[in-house]
């Protein structure tokens, strides 16, 4: 790939923000490592409650999957203008907003307050800043200027320092240091423009042009699977589209029958963990000999990594190159996101 291509299409300079993202994960454990949450105690907690949207939320579910046979404690991630029905005083609410503008979650904020939630806010500033610092709530402040969905150092890293401090987890210094170590040598790698040595070229120009079907297990990558097509939604402005093992097996299998024209413009990927159940790697191998007969593009992902937290970040930061580089081949800049911004002034002129 040619080099001034690239710079010609990427006004906005995703490229750099991308190449540097193992600063800003290290930026994150240091600002998570400084926050006083000892006011919190976590026997007093029946749940906790993330509510966010988009890149802002993102975090929130890596931290769920993350900690999902580890955590004593359920975790939930709130996407809507209100909160489920048990949130109350035993509620812990992290409300994670990037931008601290969006409207849906200043909604749940104010709907935390209400039903006397403990609350502690992560956001580079905005209106949730301005509830927080009315109700002197604890406020993690994280810096500003990117797209939120380039900020997941940040809503992912401080949040992974917040449960350790409120002793879910167990903060693994040895996890974070080669989970970083890994995303700074693969750098090496995505910022390369040569196609035989950039797996996330050769990804995305085997995606270019046809609709990618993202396929995972239920277990640690299932929100590396909707990140997948977050980002090449976003990034590459394409519909992207997948679904979880074993839940497709019961459903969406009977759908590879029909419409052979729209099968053959599919491109299957799957998202593949050592970890996954031995049932559920079974199932995926039957499943592509099934799905063959009607599509034959079909690309295997797995991480070589030994950890769960090098083996997401591996994936993810693969993901985010790979819809960067479609983004490029499809002539778009991956940075604005303009119909996002015309609905939000529609809504603006909008109260309800």
């Amino acid at each position: 790939m040619d080099a001034k291509l690239v710079r010609s299409v990427d006004k906005a300079n995703m490229f750099g923000v991308l190449r540097n993202f193992h600063a800003q994960v290290k930026a994150a454990i240091n600002i998570g490592s400084k926050a006083d949450l000892t006011k919190f105690d976590k026997y007093s907690m029946r749940n906790i409650i993330i509510t966010g949207l988009g890149g802002s939320a993102i975090g929130g579910d890596l931290i769920r999957s993350y900690t999902q046979y580890e955590g004593k404690i359920p975790v939930f991630v709130n996407r809507n203008y209100t909160l489920p029905s048990f949130a109350g005083t035993g509620t812990l609410v992290i409300v994670s907003s990037y931008s601290g503008n969006t409207e849906e979650t200043t909604s749940a904020y104010l709907h935390a307050i209400e039903n006397k939630c403990s609350i502690i806010c992560i956001t580079s500033g905005g209106e949730v800043e301005k509830i927080a610092k009315k109700n002197k709530h604890t406020l993690i402040k994280i810096p500003g200027g990117l797209q939120p969905r380039c900020a997941l150092g940040y809503s992912f890293f401080v949040l992974y320092s917040v449960f350790a401090k409120l002793g879910i987890i167990k903060y693994n210094t040895k996890d974070l240091d080669s989970t970083l170590q890994l995303i700074e040598n693969t750098a090496g790698e995505y910022t390369n423009l040569s196609i035989d040595q950039n797996r996330a070229l050769k990804i995305a120009l085997a995606i270019k042009g046809k609709l990618p079907v993202i396929y995972s297990s239920a277990d640690l990558l299932d929100v590396v699977n909707l990140r997948w097509r977050a980002q090449l939604s976003e990034n590459a402005k394409i519909l992207a589209y997948g679904n979880l093992y074993p839940e497709m097996n019961h459903n969406e299998l009977v759908g590879w029958k029909l419409n052979e024209d729209i099968l053959k413009k599919i491109v299957v990927i799957y998202l593949r963990d050592d970890e996954d159940n031995e049932r559920i790697k079974l199932r995926m191998d039957i499943t592509s000999g099934i799905i063959g007969k009607y599509s034959d593009n079909v690309i295997n992902i797995s991480s070589d990594a030994k950890g769960k937290l090098e083996r997401i970040f591996d994936l993810v930061y693969l993901g985010d190159w790979v819809s960067f580089y479609l983004a490029i081949l499809n002539g778009v800049d991956p940075t604005p996101v303009d119909i996002i911004s015309f609905l939000k002034k529609k809504l603006e002129r909008i109260r309800l």
